[in-house]
């Protein structure tokens, strides 16, 4: 829990100065101003989400339509009390115990083509972080279509146990990136480890910021 002793003004400025601090004034007051839309808050969404707002990113949106079940545990960012709970919920709680600065927008919603388009009209940047082949396929198509300016972040392999030093980031195309091995699948791999989601994960995240700060990643 935050201090009693300090009061919220205060808290909100240590931390601000803080990541002034630590990211530089310029880096700080870029991440600052951005909006980062986080569709799926499963295992990359979730910690995704987390690196995110640990550095100081302005605006979350935080959509996912499925409540926290006991089999997430061991690899997405929730706790045991968020049992039951709506995973938009959970996290956006969690967030706000240690960034007192960030504006969330968190929705309980399954979203479709049409609903995705009005979800991320706003925001900055995209990441995919859905489960399913073909939500994945169809949030590609709708988001390459209707906003090309908008840089879209997905994921592909990252199951199983094989080495960490095989996920990588790729640029696909204008605006569009691929993070993962692009191979291992859970099917194949049997398993969804931790660790390697969430490397999966964090290098979505850091593109965000890559971008954000306004380097591009190569083709």
């Amino acid at each position: 829990m935050v201090p009693t002793t300090l009061a919220s003004d205060s808290i909100e400025s240590s931390f601000r100065a803080a990541l002034q601090e630590r990211l530089g004034r310029n880096l700080y007051e870029q991440v600052a101003a951005a909006h980062v839309a986080i569709l799926g808050l499963g295992g990359l969404g979730s910690h995704a989400a987390m690196n995110l707002a640990r550095n100081g990113v302005g605006a979350l949106t935080l959509i996912d339509f499925d409540r926290v079940e006991m089999s997430n545990l061991h690899r997405q960012q929730y706790r045991l009390c968020d049992l039951g709970r709506y995973k938009s919920d959970a996290l956006s709680e969690m967030i706000r115990t240690f960034n007192p600065l960030v504006t969330l927008h968190p929705y309980a919603v399954r979203l479709t083509p049409d609903k995705t388009i009005s979800y991320v009209a706003e925001v900055d940047i995209i990441l995919e972080c859905f489960d399913d082949a073909e939500e994945k396929a169809w949030l590609v198509r709708t988001v390459r279509r209707h906003f090309p300016k908008k840089p879209l972040i997905t994921a592909s392999g990252m199951a199983g146990l094989n080495s960490a030093n095989l996920i990588h980031t790729r640029q696909v195309s204008h605006n569009f990136y691929l993070c993962g091995d692009e191979v291992s699948d859970v099917e194949q791999e049997g398993a969804l480890i931790c660790p390697r989601v969430a490397v999966c994960a964090g290098h979505q995240a850091l593109l965000a910021l890559r971008l954000i700060a306004g380097l591009e990643e190569s083709k």
